[in-house]
């Protein structure tokens, strides 16, 4: 991922090979294709507006897996027949829907993993993105750039995580939300996390405890503690049982800026410190530190970003550094950068190891020094 001279190992782990470069040379003069991509990108919010609508509304789950009336559709959602018919033809017009006969519509295949009721669902990615208070931060874009602060702090009188607090539907979308990104990348963690040699694992903001449940699924011998806020952890116990890991796993609830639970071997942080601006994650790292034995280990799991843009990581990472930019003290970082961090905290980095395409993400060992 980058240039930096990694740590000696005697088992280096290869470089992420990048995407073809696209061309970097100015050109004289800008294309018809270049204007109509600019003309795409505006009206791209206007479609994420329509995903946002039609999870909100339940559009999907009236659908399911049936062809219907779009004013059968509306009656159930109490909704206006004929602007739910132009809902639906929308969706139908950018593939999440077809029009089977005038006024009839199904689901297709993409516009079903909008549904809440599917294993692979991504209805509350789609809510928690597209909720009106972080669509109102992402406005303010501008005023973050100039002040380099979060604009969420200031349009709502209080930090994200503050806010989330005091209202419990966007709370409860958030861990959701968490949720199936975690589960989307568990599987592959499962065998690229190394816990060779490892009884206990204490996974530090865990959230639900979607990726310990893998973890202690896929090794038997491991016992876990989940380490999370209260609201972060609130639907840890159905999960955990429902995984059947629940007599292996602890769950704690605290404040991972004061103390965490010691005596585990392995502590994972994954996408925690990002959330975070150098300073609050160094704090996160110290106080991990202060917990783990002297041969413990903690594994970072984070998107390694480049430190050119080369296309070896996807371009959505770009706009997720800049979604932390207006909503929290966050930033995406790059592999010296994660270096650093860990430094200041007392750990050295042995190992940086990229998962394979298409995960984004890295595991970052550090070890105490």
């Amino acid at each position: 991922m980058t240039d930096a001279t990694p740590d000696p190992t005697p088992d280096p782990e290869p470089k992420r090979e990048p995407e073809p470069k696209q061309d970097r040379e100015p050109r004289s003069a800008p294309t018809p294709e270049d204007r109509d991509a600019i003309m795409s990108t505006v009206f791209g919010h206007m479609e994420a507006q329509i995903l946002g609508a039609t999870v909100r509304l339940g559009i999907a789950d009236s659908l399911g897996d049936r062809e219907r009336d779009a004013a059968d559709v509306a009656a159930d959602l109490g909704t206006d027949p004929d602007a739910t018919r132009r809902l639906l033809r929308a969706l139908a017009g950018s593939g999440l829907a077809v029009e089977v006969r005038p006024g009839v519509f199904a689901l297709t295949p993409r516009g079903a993993l909008l549904r809440t009721d599917r294993p692979d669902s991504v209805a509350a990615f789609v809510a928690m993105f597209m909720d009106r208070t972080t669509v109102g931060a992402w406005s303010h874009l501008d005023d973050s750039v100039r002040t380099g602060r979060a604009a969420f702090d200031e349009l709502y009188g209080t930090d994200f995580f503050d806010h989330l607090a005091t209202h419990p539907a966007l709370s409860r979308a958030f861990n959701a939300a968490m949720r199936q990104g975690t589960g989307a990348s568990a599987h592959v963690l499962t065998t690229a996390l190394d816990l060779a040699g490892a009884t206990s694992v204490t996974d530090v903001g865990g959230g639900d405890g979607t990726l310990l449940a893998a973890l202690l699924t896929a090794h038997p011998h491991l016992c876990g503690v989940l380490f999370e806020t209260s609201q972060g952890a609130a639907e840890a116990g159905p999960l955990l049982t429902a995984a059947g890991v629940a007599g292996r796993c602890e769950v704690v609830t605290g404040d991972f800026f004061v103390s965490v639970p010691s005596g585990s071997d392995v502590y994972l942080l994954k996408g925690v410190l990002k959330d975070w601006d150098d300073d609050r994650a160094t704090t996160v790292l110290a106080t991990i530190r202060s917990a783990m034995a002297p041969d413990g280990r903690l594994l970072l799991i984070e998107v390694v970003m480049p430190e050119t843009v080369d296309g070896s990581v996807p371009s959505v990472m770009y706009t997720g550094d800049l979604h932390l930019l207006t909503h929290v003290t966050g930033r995406e970082r790059t592999e010296p950068e994660y270096r650093s961090l860990c430094a200041r905290a007392g750990f050295s980095v042995p190992r940086v190891t990229h998962l394979p395409p298409p995960s984004p993400l890295s595991v970052i060992e550090a070890v105490p020094v």
